[in-house]
């Protein structure tokens, strides 16, 4: 990001399209977040769900996809230009196919799963999860990879985020949105 981007105050998904590939960015509410490199267990968790999530969707007309793949979260019909939210979880799944262009997602996924790294913690849990009820997100996962529990949050009728559901990555667990799919958590224990 040159000197002149960095001192301007709101961007937008233009000068996002326009940031250096080697780079890895967010957009929330016109705020730039440089993002990371992640941890290797980080990795480990991301690939290990990203496998059981495509063995359960195949077949079925829900995709899914892991970062980096942007979703960009327009307030309202905005070209795409002038969205000022571009995130890029670590998994989400998203069954409106319509929501699907050649640049990511424009619109809420179904089910998404952040794996926190010490550097995005508090955004993964505060900012995203806030943003991520605000659009409509069905299911958020928040998973802390080395002390292995995790926080399942589900949009209620209101479309608010229910209390999170606190969980153990030790036993299997059912994901809510698919009564079928269940996470079993059975490859940490073999760290």
């Amino acid at each position: 990001m040159t000197i002149a981007k960095q001192l301007k105050d709101h961007f937008y998904y233009a000068d996002y399209c326009n940031w250096s590939e080697s780079e890895r960015w967010e957009l929330i509410a016109g705020i730039a977040y440089a993002m990371n490199a992640p941890l290797r267990i980080h990795q480990e968790i991301v690939g290990e769900l990203g496998g059981q999530i495509r063995n359960y969707l195949q077949g079925k007309s829900c995709k899914w996809y892991v970062a980096p793949f942007d979703v960009r979260l327009p307030q309202e019909d905005e070209a795409d230009d002038q969205v000022d939210t571009v995130v890029q979880p670590d998994l989400l799944v998203v069954c409106d196919l319509s929501k699907l262009d050649e640049k990511g997602c424009r619109g809420a996924p179904d089910w998404i799963i952040e794996v926190l790294s010490p550097s995005t913690a508090v955004k993964d849990m505060e900012t995203k999860r806030l943003l991520y009820q605000q659009h409509g997100v069905r299911e958020y996962w928040i998973i802390h990879p080395t002390e292995e529990w995790g926080m399942i949050y589900r949009l209620n009728e209101k479309g608010k985020y229910d209390l999170p559901r606190v969980i153990s990555l030790e036993k299997t667990i059912t994901v809510s949105i698919f009564e079928d799919l269940q996470i079993d958590w059975e490859f940490l224990k073999q760290e």
